[in-house]
This record gives structure tokens, C-alpha cells and sequence, in this order.
């Protein structure tokens, strides 16, 4: 059986903001598989973000974690006598990250154990250093390389993400290079430090749409080449379809929705990933307005009672607005928490134009 490399239980993240507490990650509870890659999706302010930067140790100052628990598989015993240290049932040493107290601690962690690609990667790279310094300096960092030894890994890592002419690259500014080229520095950076984990926060939403796919692409073969676990933040469907094996869907700051990419696609559950996907234009008719979703996220300030979702869904029944639904297992890698699933509740159909999914062949991992 496939055994998790990063384990979350029961998380709860809060922040402080103008005296109220803004409750942004509920209860979540994730399996992250070695090896694996898994797409985040959900409409901005979800909780997609703040939930990897728990990851990494970036939550922003007012953020705190109220309770739960991030299990890394990764370290072996490398960290046995932190305070954070332990060992599951089956005797796997973890660390639990949530237990982290200072920065010294996510400085063993962040790099060289988990790496981010952000956004925009004009704002992450800094003007004033050559390519070739910022790609030695993550170098000398976490793997103490120097000299020429950095040098030639430098240009080896520029051949692997397909900078051309990477000796000339090496010594440029990232105001002289196109907007894909800087982000394929940003992930020559990441892989530099040689992560087990591979956080990518929508690193394709600032490029155009050739670009995007080479992007993806590159992510793709670079998993393959670096064993790498992949974490892939996004609100866009098109980019799951390419790059994910696995899908979670985010809703208000909890999973509704988890399963295989083609378990997603084909065989929505949650009323929310149905208008998630109902949203794509590729299901629109001409001459007609695209589908969206009616109404607001829940605000978060206040406690959320029953299912967040239900002010928001057509089929929504009495209990939603009561009880939060558990998870129903509707295969062993799917399962999701809507009440509609229970047995005694009346059956729904989900909108006719999912049937096109197929039809437009959406779906690439999983065929």
C-alpha cells in the first residue's frame, strides 16, 4: 500500500485581523503520496494557499495553527530528538511540523525537504543578482557547493529546465529574460536544492498559453528526473487535467472533494465540483452567458453551521443547513462530503452538461 510522505490531520489555521479571528482552514485532513501529483483546486480564498504555506513555514504573522497535526515522512531519523519527533503505528519516524516553534526549526525543513514556486516569478527573483549567483546561492545553501563545482551544476541544472545557451544565461539579469524564462529560473532554483516536495502555487497564471504548456511539461519530466512529490495549486481545470494524478477540491477552508483525476472529471459528487466544472468554457454554447456559480463564499468570521455550501447549492436539503456532512467513500481513492451521498437521501443527478467532459477530452492523466 501506498504510504504518505506528508500526512495532515484535523487542521485548524486562524488569523487575527482587527481584533476577529478569520477561521480559514477547518478541520482539513490530506494524504500527500511519495511520488505523486496533487492539484488543490477551489475558487480563490478557499484555503488552497495558507494550507501549503503551513508546509513551508510561511504563514503570514497574524496566522496561527489552532490545533491539528502536519506529519513529513521524509527526514528519516534525522530529526529524532526534536520535541516534534515520532514515530507512527507502523514505526515511521515523522516530524510534526504544526509543532514548530521558531524559524530555526523550518530551516531543515524549507528547501531542502519542501520547495515553493510562487506566482510571479519577476517578484521572487531579484533584479540586482545575475541568474547564475541566485541559482549558486540555493547551491551553497543546502547542498555546500562552491566555486566551480556550483558553476558547472548551475549550467547542468539551466540544460535541465531548457534554458538555451545557458553559459550566456548565467551571467544575465532576469529583466533581460521573457516572463517564461524567469519562471523556469524559479523552478532551476527550487530543484537546485533537490526537495522531496515540490509546492507549485499557480506558477503558469501569469504566462500565456504556449508557454503554460511547456511549463507543464517541463514540471512533468523534472518529477520524473528528481523523484519529486508535486503540489500543484490552481483554479484552473485545464491545468489539472495535464498534470495531476490526484484532485483535491477546496470549499471554505476544508476538502469536499478528493479522488483520482478521472474520478473527478467523470464522476463528480459534491454539488460544488459540479459547478466547479460546469464553469468551464469549454461547456458553454454560443450566444449564451457561461455558467457561474450564484452567491458568495461563507464569511469566515462567523462560525459556518451544517455545509458551507449549502446558501449556495440548488440541491442543498434540509440537514445541509444543520449538520456538516462526514466523508462517504464513493471508491477507495474517492471519496467526498456532501449528505447527498447518504443512503437515505433522494437521488440527484448531477447537470447534464458533465456528459460533454468526455466529449471534449479533458482529461489526459487519468485515461
Amino acid at each position: 500500500m501506498q504510504k504518505p510522505i506528508l500526512s495532515v490531520r484535523d487542521l485548524h489555521v486562524k488569523f487575527k485581523l482587527r481584533g476577529r479571528v478569520l477561521h480559514a482552514l477547518r478541520g482539513v485532513n490530506l494524504d500527500v503520496f511519495e511520488g505523486e501529483s496533487l492539484a488543490i483546486v477551489g475558487e480563490s480564498g478557499c484555503g488552497k494557499s495558507v494550507l501549503n504555506k503551513n508546509f513551508i513555514g510561511l504563514l503570514d504573522q497574524n496566522g496561527f495553527i489552532d490545533q491539528g497535526s502536519i506529519r513529513y515522512f521524509g527526514m528519516g531519523d534525522k530529526m529524532r530528538n526534536h520535541p516534534a519527533a515520532g514515530h507512527d503505528q507502523e514505526g515511521r519516524p515523522f516530524i510534526d511540523m504544526a509543532q514548530f516553534k521558531s524559524n530555526d526549526d523550518w530551516l531543515r525543513i524549507r528547501g531542502s525537504e519542501v520547495c515553493m514556486i510562487p506566482q510571479d516569478p519577476m517578484t521572487s527573483l531579484n533584479p540586482l543578482k545575475t541568474i547564475g549567483w541566485q541559482i549558486s546561492e540555493a547551491l551553497e545553501l543546502h547542498r555546500g557547493m562552491q566555486g566551480k563545482m556550483a558553476h558547472d551544476e548551475v549550467i547542468r541544472i539551466l540544460q535541465d529546465v531548457r534554458i538555451d545557451d545557458p553559459e550566456r544565461r548565467y551571467k544575465q539579469y532576469p529583466h533581460e529574460l521573457s516572463g517564461g524564462m524567469r519562471q523556469r529560473i524559479v523552478i532551476a532554483i527550487a530543484i537546485a536544492c533537490q526537495p522531496k516536495i515540490l509546492i507549485c502555487d499557480e506558477p503558469t497564471t501569469a504566462l500565456d498559453v504556449t508557454i503554460q504548456a511547456q511549463v507543464l511539461t517541463l514540471l512533468k519530466e523534472l518529477k520524473e528526473k528528481y523523484k519529486l512529490t508535486i503540489i500543484f495549486i490552481t483554479h484552473d481545470l485545464g491545468v489539472v487535467a495535464n498534470i495531476a494524478e490526484r484532485v483535491a477540491v477546496m470549499y471554505a477552508g476544508d476538502i469536499v472533494e478528493l479522488g483520482m483525476v478521472n474520478e473527478i472529471f467523470y464522476e463528480p459528487q459534491h454539488p460544488y465540483t459540479w459547478a466547479l466544472l460546469s464553469s468551464l468554457p469549454q461547456l458553454g454554447h454560443r450566444g449564451e452567458d457561461l455558467y457561474s456559480i450564484k452567491g458568495t463564499p461563507p464569511n469566515l468570521f462567523k462560525e459556518i453551521k451544517g455545509d458551507a455550501f449549502a446558501a449556495r447549492n440548488p440541491h442543498a436539503l434540509v440537514i445541509d443547513h444543520k449538520e456538516q456532512p462526514p466523508y462517504f467513500e464513493v471508491s477507495p481513492t474517492h471519496k467526498a462530503r456532501t449528505w447527498l451521498l447518504d443512503p437515505r437521501a433522494p437521488q440527484v443527478e448531477p447537470p447534464a452538461a458533465l456528459r460533454k467532459i468526455k466529449d471534449i477530452g479533458g482529461v489526459k492523466h487519468g485515461e
